[in-house]
């Protein structure tokens, strides 16, 4: 026979080894690098969150110039992912080959433009600053005619400031000769998030919390939606009004029509600074004509830009971001003197992601609070 002794003090030496582990993990003192108050380890934890995000603001600003870089890449994918979307209504192929076909069209209009105008554009270009200069000096020997006393020193400095920025101007028709590095890392960067934007959605999914990732993807859904139907809207209405200009100026005579109706829809992309800007350049140019051509152009701008601010651009607000344009016009002063003309160019997309992305975090917060209610 056997004896059920051992078996039934094995369960018993069991019981006792784990109480006298307990008894020693409970009498043990913590160490000095110990945190052993749970509201203590909570106030720490909190601590370190606020000293990354601090980190994190601070490496943002040492990297501003980089992520502005990657940010114009994410608005170039935008486009050219909405080129595809498009296109995929219609021809039901692979992704990839529709945004190669979209890329093959965009190189295609921009040769088709060259050939067609390069070189006029170019002599029309290489002529402005000195069109412009002149234009400016007229009018301030009329203001001195009529009595508006504009010291020497004065005169040189408005017409080095108003002269500074335009003779910047056809160096943007040369394909940002100043930044062609930048500007081929945004289209590289670009290219690269249009052909296949889940795995850098994923990757920023996988940084958060899990209980945080179905909401970012829907944030990050959001976005890329509310971004694609504001960059169709600004090129809609870029082309609208250069087209319009360009021909409008073709038809009555005006000199330089075809780099003027250029400049006009380039500048269009800048909501409330672009039209300005290419008014007053349409105007100068016109009065270097005579009276009568400076205003048609005045009637050209007006009407033009009548109809492009209460037709147009209403109708594509109603189905794009909604943005205040006080709030849009202090966005582009910020940005414009903290990165130059690509932030001018990237204020309005960056405004509106940051308004989906408070809107979301809103409506989050909102059905937090509203769930004990109607539980």
């Amino acid at each position: 026979m056997t004896d059920p002794a051992p078996s039934a003090e094995t369960p018993m030496q069991e019981e006792v080894l784990i109480e006298e582990a307990q008894t020693r993990k409970h009498d043990r003192k913590p160490g000095p690098t110990d945190i052993a108050d749970p509201q203590v380890r909570a106030e720490a934890r909190r601590a370190f969150i606020w000293l990354g995000i601090a980190a994190l603001m601070a490496l943002s600003v040492v990297l501003a110039q980089p992520l502005i870089v990657v940010f114009g890449g994410i608005v170039f994918g935008a486009m050219i992912d909405g080129g595809a979307r498009l296109l995929g209504k219609v021809l039901p192929i692979p992704r990839i080959w529709r945004v190669v076909l979209v890329l093959l069209f965009a190189v295609a209009f921009l040769l088709s433009v060259i050939a067609y105008a390069g070189s006029q554009i170019a002599a029309q270009a290489a002529a402005l600053p000195a069109t412009l200069t002149a234009q400016t000096f007229k009018i301030l020997h009329w203001a001195d005619q009529h009595g508006i006393q504009i010291n020497t020193r004065m005169r040189q400095t408005l017409t080095e400031r108003a002269l500074g920025g335009i003779n910047e101007l056809p160096g943007l028709l040369g394909g940002f000769i100043g930044g062609a590095t930048t500007l081929f890392l945004i289209l590289v960067l670009g290219i690269y998030f249009a052909v296949d934007p889940a795995p850098y959605q994923r990757g920023l999914a996988w940084m958060l919390p899990r209980e945080s990732r179905p909401a970012f993807n829907a944030m990050f859904q959001a976005m890329g939606h509310t971004l694609r139907r504001l960059l169709f809207g600004r090129l809609i209405g870029m082309t609208v009004e250069g087209v319009t200009i360009g021909l409008a100026l073709q038809l009555g005579g005006v000199p330089m029509a075809t780099l003027l109706g250029l400049l006009s829809g380039m500048l269009a992309f800048l909501p409330n600074i672009g039209a300005p800007i290419s008014g007053l350049l349409m105007v100068l140019v016109g009065f270097s004509g005579g009276p009568s051509m400076g205003l048609y152009c005045i009637a050209v701008y007006v009407v033009v830009q009548g109809i492009d601010g209460n037709v147009i651009v209403p109708m594509v607000a109603k189905k794009t971001a909604d943005l205040a344009p006080a709030l849009v016009l202090g966005m582009q002063l910020v940005m414009g003197a903290l990165f130059g003309i690509i932030g001018l160019a990237l204020a309005d997309p960056m405004l509106a992601m940051i308004k989906v992305l408070l809107e979301r975090l809103a409506a989050r917060r909102e059905a937090v609070q509203d769930e004990p209610a109607t539980t």
